[in-house]
């Protein structure tokens, strides 16, 4: 296993100051505050079905709305986790998972591949979830794609409930995620036929 698969940051701007600490060889353990209650519930499923460790504090304008602090969190999740893999060297790099949440089926499928590109089919019934809005869902996980520089493909087979619909996609994508960040003990170096990523 590939020691000390850490990072932490911070990003400080007019609209939100964040500080994330990750461990990609973690247990799931957590401590999460962004302010906004639907986030904080995500960022939690990510870390238990990652297997990631994981600390967020996060202060947002939220008189204007959640936007900005969901964006600006997925972007230090993105950049913390790419920062965290180094050069992939012995990673599985892809993941793929199937999740059924009740009524819902969704599938989460990750290349990190070093390019950045996000298929997002999975429309929400419902434009809030309590006061956070759903499309928002799809707005973190373009930023995470976006900074971790990972192919994410999300598909919505069917669904009803929208809360179950976003639980399925962060459990989903957790899951995809944690498969490909394992540690392969067949794969010698860069999982490339390009020697990098």
């Amino acid at each position: 296993m590939t020691p000390h698969r850490t990072s932490q940051l911070e990003r400080k701007t007019a609209e939100t100051k964040i500080a994330l600490k990750i461990n990609l060889d973690g247990t799931g353990k957590h401590s999460i505050e962004t302010g906004v209650g639907f986030l904080d519930h995500m960022l939690v499923l990510f870390a238990k079905h990652a297997l990631i460790d994981l600390e967020v504090q996060a202060q947002g304008d939220l008189q204007v709305d959640a936007h900005h602090t969901t964006e600006d969190v997925a972007i230090c999740l993105g950049q913390a986790l790419g920062d965290s893999l180094g050069d992939k060297s012995g990673i599985r790099r892809y993941g793929h998972l199937v999740l059924p949440m009740e009524e819902t089926l969704v599938t989460s499928a990750v290349d990190f591949s070093g390019r950045s590109y996000l298929v997002f089919n999975a429309p929400m019934p419902s434009p809030k979830l309590g006061d956070f809005d759903s499309e928002l869902v799809e707005d973190f996980w373009q930023a995470f794609a976006n900074n971790a520089k990972c192919n994410l493909h999300i598909l919505l087979h069917y669904g009803r409930n929208t809360h179950h619909i976003a639980e399925a996609i962060f459990k989903a994508t957790a899951r995809a995620i944690r498969i490909a960040i394992e540690n392969d003990p067949r794969q010698n170096g860069i999982p490339s036929s390009k020697g990098v990523l």
